[in-house]
């Protein structure tokens, strides 16, 4: 097959949910996470979060810092709000700026969370936070993250949980002020919409109906995390809340109305990536 199916990996986090419906049908322990990892070597990776609490407020290290530390590449992620409940909200960035030191002191007092620029979210929202921004996800929702594939989490403040933070090193990852993000979603033709366009990875949402070519370019291999419907990839039945990932030529044909989301790595969109096919005159 050249579509590869990615079975997910269930992490249990202190502010996940244990009803993770629609999505999966894993209940009784508090889930937060599910990953799909597509290997060491991938330079993305993708997961589905579920949230009862607040997550940390943390901070990734971007490119060049994590280098310099020997890995691979940094931290920039996506989310993608698949469901959110009443109030649901998610900080990004600080309201105003402030220097490290005060931001290192309001870590260990707690104000932190009032310095977070929180705000609200609902269902097909889209959020880039590139690597550096502090940021923390709200309660009540359901979202597919998108990230570069470094597992580096810097947390500056966890709410009392019994865990590890790290001042020093999240706040000289961190940029201490305001979230700027002024990408405008547009549409690509073929039901193809881009949501995020580099510099690290783009994602695509497309809403689809019967067969499509999905041709991710040499050294671009494409996630397909199906959002909405069910059909083949490549003759493999597929269906809502699988990810798959593709190298080469994949075959896709859904059953009615599909809705996906496309990750692949680089700051361009791929041209000829998804190619619809022609319905046959009636």
């Amino acid at each position: 097959m050249a579509a590869t199916k990615l079975n997910p990996k269930a992490v249990a986090k202190p502010w996940g949910r244990r009803d993770l419906a629609p999505w999966s049908a894993l209940r009784g322990t508090a889930i937060g996470e599910l990953i799909y990892d597509g290997g060491a070597e991938a330079p993305l990776l993708l997961k589905t979060l579920f949230t009862a609490e607040r997550l940390s407020v943390q901070v990734h290290p971007d490119d060049a810092t994590a280098q310099a530390m020997g890995l691979p590449r940094g931290k920039d992620e996506a989310w993608i709000i698949l469901a959110a409940e009443p109030g649901a909200t998610i900080a990004l960035g600080l309201r105003t700026a402030v220097s490290r030191d005060e931001l290192a002191a309001a870590a260990c007092d707690g104000s932190i969370e009032a310095l977070l620029d929180w705000r609200p979210v609902q269902a097909g929202d889209v959020f880039f936070s590139p690597a550096g921004t502090i940021h923390a996800i709200g309660a009540g929702l359901t979202l597919v993250e998108v990230q570069q594939n470094l597992d580096l989490t810097y947390r500056l403040f966890d709410y009392g949980r019994d865990r590890s933070l790290h001042v020093g090193d999240g706040v000289a990852a961190a940029q201490p002020g305001p979230w700027h993000w002024q990408h405008v979603s547009r549409s690509l033709g073929e039901g193809r919409r881009s949501l995020v366009e580099g510099p690290s990875f783009v994602i695509e949402r497309v809403a689809t109906n019967g067969r499509a070519t999905l041709n991710p370019p040499a050294g671009r291999a494409t996630w397909l995390a199906i959002i909405g419907g069910a059909g083949r990839i490549d003759g493999a039945p597929c269906r809502a809340g699988e990810v798959w990932l593709a190298e080469t030529g994949t075959d896709i044909e859904f059953d009615g109305d599909g809705d996906v989301l496309l990750a692949y790595p680089g700051a361009g969109i791929a041209p000829g990536l998804w190619a619809a096919a022609r319905r046959q005159a009636a």
